[in-house]
């Protein structure tokens, strides 16, 4: 399935969308991500290094999740959202498409292990991949919003 062909069945499922701009999503999405990492720092620290994965993973979705509501794209879909921030925004996507991989294989797959080592860097990555991507969202100026929002537009319309 193309990419193209790929969006437009999420478009139909109304599992992605254009959508007014919104700040408060934004904010509202950046904390979400913000529990999630600690979340991820707390099952970690006892131990649960599954959970840990999955928890830094959904830390990075949801600041990716952040910035396409700054923008006004409403998508539902991991794999949709991680290839929309590359497309839209020209930003590398290996972190947390790795993430991801990874996420999937701890949580529905019980002949994976994990070491301690492997979820410590894992929230390490994370803080690292928001940390930047939250510096983006921050430091967006109007015009550079204005012209993410017109390739959003043009990528969905």
């Amino acid at each position: 399935m193309t990419k193209v062909s790929f969006f437009s069945k999420l478009q139909k499922q109304k599992k992605l969308q254009l959508v007014q701009p919104s700040e408060e999503l934004c904010k509202a999405y950046l904390e979400k991500s913000e529990k999630s990492l600690n979340s991820a720092k707390a099952t970690f620290g006892i131990g649960s290094y599954e959970d840990a994965v999955a928890l830094a993973y959904y830390s990075m979705y949801y600041v990716v999740l952040a910035l396409l509501f700054k923008i006004g794209v409403k998508c539902e879909n991991h794999t949709a959202a991680i290839i929309l921030l590359e497309q839209i925004f020209d930003i590398n996507n290996e972190l947390i498409q790795k993430a991801k991989t990874e996420r999937v294989d701890k949580q529905y797959y019980v002949d994976f292990s994990v070491t301690k080592e492997e979820v410590n860097a894992t929230i390490k990555t994370t803080e690292l991949f928001n940390t930047n991507l939250s510096n983006f969202i921050d430091t967006l100026n109007k015009p550079q919003k204005d012209k993410f929002q017109q390739k959003a537009i043009k990528m969905l319309s």
